[in-house]
């Protein structure tokens, strides 16, 4: 029941060629930053990853794509990330765009053991008729586009066939965890974090603080640990901030009650 392991490095030492990971995270907020860098020293390449993004421009999924280990991405929001749009219509990188509450479920299912569901998400729109482009060429042209899915009709209303999504490695960053896995998210960094960590074959968790088993209630467990298989402690201090804005402290002795009280700055996009 020991799932503890030293070090990232030897946490992801067997994620080979051409896996499939599912990586948890939103933006840079619940991201498993440091899993990530131990898979970018390993060399590891011809990844497909599920995530809601792609990392932002070189940071988390980002290190990888920049290094061109990124084979596949299957992904909702891909704006965040000049380099990802460069490999795309480049054909480096193929894409799968995906609504995001349905790229969620589609995870959930996989861990759920569910094959395929129907939502209404995508009726009448090329989600649904097909005709995303997934692949380009040298020269820019579409060489491979999304298929049509099936489209039923449920009490007056149509929906749309989505299969499930599974993966070989999960990888999550939790803010609590156990040596036998159980993990609790830190309010919105449990994102696609229990999702991505339960559709995978083998989840790794990076943990920012390890307690002892039994400290977390099981109410409180976000994530059970029959879900996961490796835990290795990495700290809280790695939170990067994706979008910073500042304005002006207030002159001395002028009110200002919106102002943040310590630093006069506000932060966007930050990571929990």
């Amino acid at each position: 029941m020991n799932k503890l392991v030293a070090s990232p490095a030897e946490a992801v030492a067997d994620i080979g060629a051409g896996s499939v990971l599912a990586v948890g995270g939103f933006g840079l907020c619940g991201v498993p930053f440091e899993l990530i860098d131990a898979l970018l020293a390993q060399g590891t390449d011809g990844l497909t990853t599920i995530s809601n993004n792609c990392g932002v421009d070189d940071q988390a999924l980002g290190v990888l794509l920049y290094a061109g280990r990124i084979r596949r991405t299957i992904s909702s929001f891909v704006g965040g990330n000049k380099e990802l749009a460069r490999l795309y219509l480049s054909g480096e990188l193929e894409v799968e765009l995906t609504p995001q509450g349905t790229l969620a479920e589609r995870l959930r299912a996989g861990g759920a053991g569910i094959p395929a569901f129907y939502t209404p998400t995508g009726v009448g729109t090329m989600v649904a008729d097909g005709g995303i482009p997934i692949r380009y060429d040298a020269q820019g042209e579409v060489v491979e586009v999304s298929r049509p899915k099936e489209v039923r009709e449920f009490d007056g209303r149509q929906y749309v066939l989505e299969t499930a999504l599974t993966a070989d490695f999960g990888l999550v960053r939790a803010a609590i965890g156990d040596r036998h896995g159980n993990l609790v998210f830190h309010e919105s960094a449990r994102n696609f974090n229990p999702l991505a960590g339960m559709a995978a074959r083998v989840t790794i968790a990076e943990v920012e603080e390890l307690v002892e088993p039994g400290e977390i209630t099981p109410e409180d467990v976000h994530l059970p640990g029959v879900f996961v298989d490796r835990v290795v402690v990495v700290g809280g201090d790695r939170k990067p901030i994706e979008n910073r804005t500042t304005r002006p402290r207030p002159a001395a002795g002028t009110a200002d009650t919106a102002a943040p009280a310590a630093a006069g700055e506000e932060a966007t996009g930050g990571a929990a």
